[in-house]
């Protein structure tokens, strides 16, 4: 009890070290970055798929190698993570691996004593790659094998009950000599069969002992809250004020744009064009993947309005069940009918027994809302439609689109917009 007050005391004493929440947050955003770009780039290859699709079908490599660019460019100038960075974490290395979390006065003392840098160097940054970029990308295939094999949520929900017949074991499949397979693919299907069975226990194992961790960071008896910090001698800070005056004095992308061209030139001297532009292809990188800071948040911030706004609740299916309601905007009265004969009677007169849109007898009498009568047949050619892509492709492979209707029509006599539904059939 002692041991944890402690412990207690010297985590809420330390204003430099980040609590689980943080880097929970930060962790989460990383996860966020790949869905969210594999969506917009679906979207896109809807329109394109000659140019996107094979990105698509390879997005989880792709993205795994842009994000090792990416997260190297921030852990050597930043000296964290991008989601790290992006939270105002950074990661340094530590004297003592196996010691307990210490205080920040002693930890900063200790390393002037031994005369060593806090700061990362080549092999931290390696080791934090490798953890960053592989290992989720590795993890994310061993989902993906573990779903094309039919495991998962899904496949106990849709297996069949009534298939009572047990599925062979590993052994069974390897020792299998009556099947026509070779050794080689009983060596595969035993393979596959063993890797479908031991994975969701292996998972398990997994996200329990980073549970493990994760409470003796939260309760102050750890300073790593991933056990391969501990294997690489580094742990995550928030930024202090020597970081942020460090930062600050680093010039920025448009300041070295605008430098003059040499040391010896006055400082008011500006480069020549090309110069210029020999600078801006050499800092173009360096400027993209310090953007990313405030371009992929909001990108994800974007893509959540987006799906709020389309989802059931959202605001544009709100608009869209108005118009297809008919909500149009308000229509005069008709003029009361005249009391005396004339012209108007006569015209009234005229067209009753005829249909409201070829003037002719009506067949299969039907009632509109507004009380007109018309022909089925010809009431239902006024319905809407709209031009959409349709299932079947051409020789080409594309889709060929085709004409749909949306289920509402205009009165042809007041002209307000009303549902098929509504329709009324006359009989007799």
């Amino acid at each position: 009890m002692d041991y944890e007050a402690t412990g207690a005391a010297r985590v809420m004493a330390d204003p430099t070290r980040p609590s689980i929440f943080e880097l929970a947050a930060q962790d989460q955003l990383r996860d966020l970055l790949s869905p969210v770009v594999r969506y917009v780039l679906s979207v896109f290859a809807q329109r394109n798929p000659r140019y996107l699709l094979r990105i698509v079908n390879s997005h989880d490599s792709l993205f795994a190698l842009c994000m090792w660019f990416v997260e190297r460019h921030y852990l050597v100038k930043y000296g964290g993570s991008f989601a790290e960075t992006f939270y105002g974490l950074k990661r340094r290395r530590v004297l003592n691996r196996g010691a307990a979390p210490g205080n920040e006065e002693r930890t900063k003392a200790a390393f002037e004593l031994t005369g060593k840098s806090d700061k990362l160097r080549t092999r931290e940054i390696n080791g934090s790659l490798v953890f960053l970029v592989l290992m989720p990308y590795l993890k994310t295939k061993a989902t993906d094998l573990y779903e094309r094999l039919g495991g998962g949520a899904e496949a106990e929900i849709f297996a069949s009950s009534s298939s009572s017949r047990p599925a062979p074991t590993p052994l069974q499949l390897l020792l299998d000599s009556a099947s026509n397979a070779s050794l080689r693919q009983r060596i595969r299907l035993a393979s596959e069969a063993a890797f479908k069975v031991a994975y969701p226990y292996a998972n398990l194992l997994w996200e329990a002992y980073l549970l493990l961790f994760n409470l003796r960071y939260l309760f102050g008896k750890s300073p790593y809250w991933r056990p391969w910090y501990r294997l690489l001698g580094i742990e995550v800070r928030r930024l202090g004020q020597e970081d942020y005056e460090r930062l600050n004095s680093l010039p920025t992308p448009l300041q070295q744009l605008l430098a003059p061209p040499s040391p010896s030139s006055p400082p008011t001297a500006r480069p020549s064009i090309r110069l210029f532009l020999s600078r801006l292809l050499r800092l173009s990188p360096s400027l993209a993947l310090d953007s990313l800071k405030v371009v992929l948040p909001l990108a994800i911030f974007g893509f959540r309005l987006l799906e709020w706004w389309y989802s059931p609740a959202g605001v544009a299916s709100r608009l869209g069940r108005g118009r297809k309601d008919g909500a149009q905007p308000a229509l005069r009265a008709p003029p009361p009918p005249s009391s005396q004969g004339g012209a108007g009677s006569s015209q009234d007169a005229s067209e009753k027994g005829t249909c409201v849109v070829h003037g002719g007898k009506v067949e299969n009498a039907t009632a509109l809302p507004s009380g007109w009568i018309g022909c089925y047949k010809c009431l239902r050619s006024l319905e809407e439609e709209v031009e959409v892509e349709t299932d079947v492709t051409d020789s080409k492979g594309e889709k060929i689109r085709g004409m749909k209707g949306t289920g509402r029509l205009q009165d042809p006599k007041t002209g307000q917009w009303v549902d098929v539904a509504r329709l009324r059939r006359i009989m007799g």
